[in-house]
């Protein structure tokens, strides 16, 4: 029987393991934290389930009047301006750890049951390939007891850890990063966010809408600089018109604990003061003490392991998935490369990674959603394509539900129609993307997407409406 080891088990490991087991692989998963890995018991899930709640919030705090609610409040006449609606923040992050916990047990459950076998421990390579082929993985357990396991495969899904400033040491109760922030029981009164990115942003938005003062630095000219330049654009406004303050251009240098208080200190000599910190500057691979090199995988300047397009890296039967290869910091991709790998291996059907069909979204609010070509790809010239935006403001159903901000955005080649890639700002963007996605992935055309029934009144419309116009120019032969 083939015998697989995967070191790490987040979404690139436990996926490629269910794929083993499935295809009759003798599959062992060595982890140290919990199979789900950081997408699951520090990151994406818990981040979500926070986001969920502020979501609430933001919708009530939001809408409630214009939609003609009315709440039975006992606040003082004079004081009429304050929060109607609060939240209990030690309770939402037991909550949050609760189901983070379960998700994880859930995986395990699902693994075991596929037929693979599941170790507590830390893995290593344990050198160059056997001239039988096969290679050694060290697995060292909690207590320093050492096992080595004989693989046909290896594939190493060891995820990243939080990037840290020297200056800017997090101590896990005023200076944070993102796996801590769940350990508060209070909320962050007033809260500086070091970092823009879509982590950045998504904690910003999320701490705002539960009641925190927020305090964005970014190092560049506008929050989001990797998305969609009308989709960041429409997000900061948001920010900024709900009261966050957004530093832009400029970069933190230090940030350091004066009692109860932090101070950071930002490269123009600027001193920001808050309750709290949270550092949210990106992630560095865990590539560290595992002997990669030594066993003849290649790694990039920045600590990531090069894989192809199938997941191999550079050291026969070794394979790399997740964030560890530095491709896209996306659970859907680490698992899409987890697959990849164990297809390849054990000799199933297999299509190699093609990013231009990835969907993506930024759990902010309103949301961000992107597939295929971006804006930029366009503006850069490495695709002719058609672009048309139809803001959310004249669809009906947003109309409804109070909804002002957002858009939907589509590409299409200017000679066939055919859909290259989307936007999507609004509520629950990551469901709208879907149909758009489909269209990258299938090639269909506007033409087909316009002719697909929707639901009157509904936000889905509005792509159909999009797939319209961008039909209609192609057939007057507009630029």
């Amino acid at each position: 029987m083939t015998r697989i080891v995967i070191i790490g088990g987040g979404p690139g490991g436990y996926e490629a393991a269910l794929v083993g087991a499935q295809l009759g692989a003798e599959v062992t998963v060595v982890d140290c934290d919990g199979l789900g890995g950081a997408s699951v018991l520090t990151d994406c899930v818990p981040s979500k389930t926070l986001i969920a709640t502020a979501e609430v919030m933001t919708t009530f705090d939001s809408s409630y009047e214009e939609l003609g609610i009315i709440v039975a409040d006992d606040t003082p006449h004079i004081e009429q301006a304050a929060r109607v609606v609060g939240v209990d923040l030690g309770k939402v992050n037991r909550r949050v750890k609760r189901l983070a916990l379960a998700q994880s047990h859930d995986i395990t459950a699902s693994v075991t049951r596929a037929g693979a076998k599941v170790m507590r421990g830390r893995g290593k390579l344990g050198g160059p390939q056997g001239i039988d082929g096969t290679r050694d993985v060290i697995v060292t357990a909690a207590d320093g007891t050492e096992t080595i396991l004989t693989a046909d495969a290896v594939l190493i899904a060891t995820g990243g850890t939080p990037r840290e400033i020297p200056d800017a040491q997090p101590d896990g109760e005023r200076i944070l990063n993102w796996t801590q922030v769940y350990d508060l029981d209070e909320l962050p009164e007033e809260l500086i966010v070091v970092g823009s990115g879509v982590t950045g942003a998504e904690f910003a938005g999320a701490y705002q809408a539960l009641g925190s003062r927020v305090t964005l630095v970014s190092s560049r000219d506008r929050v989001l600089p990797g998305e969609d330049p009308d989709a960041a654009a429409v997000l900061e406004d948001v920010f900024r018109r709900r009261g966050m303050n957004v530093v832009g251009r400029s970069r933190a240098e230090s940030a350091k604990r004066v009692g109860d208080r932090v101070e950071v200190t930002l490269s123009d000599g600027r001193v920001l003061t808050g309750s709290h910190c949270l550092m949210a500057v990106g992630a560095i691979p865990n590539t560290a003490n595992m002997n990669l090199e030594e066993s003849g995988v290649r790694l990039k300047d920045s600590g990531h392991i090069w894989t192809d397009k199938v997941s191999r890296t550079s050291a026969p039967g070794v394979y790399a998935a997740g964030d560890v290869t530095g491709v896209f910091a996306l659970a859907s991709v680490a698992a899409m490369q987890g697959r990849i790998a164990m297809y390849h291996f054990l000799g199933d059907a297999v299509a190699p990674l093609n990013l231009k069909t990835v969907s993506s979204n930024v759990f902010t609010d309103p949301e961000i959603a992107t597939v295929g070509y971006t804006q930029a790809d366009v503006d850069a010239g490495k695709i002719d394509a058609r672009v048309v935006k139809l803001p959310l403001l004249r669809n009906p159903r947003a109309k409804m539900q109070g909804i002002r901000d957002g858009f939907v955005k589509m590409f299409c080649r200017p000679g066939t129609g055919i859909v290259v890639g989307g936007v999507v700002v609004s509520p629950r963007a990551s469901e709208l993307i879907h149909p758009i996605s489909i269209a990258v992935d299938n090639n269909l055309t506007v033409e087909q997407i316009a002719n697909a029934f929707t639901v009157y009144p509904s936000l889905s419309g509005s792509i159909a409406e999009v797939a319209r116009q961008l039909h209609t120019r192609k057939a007057a032969g507009e630029a």
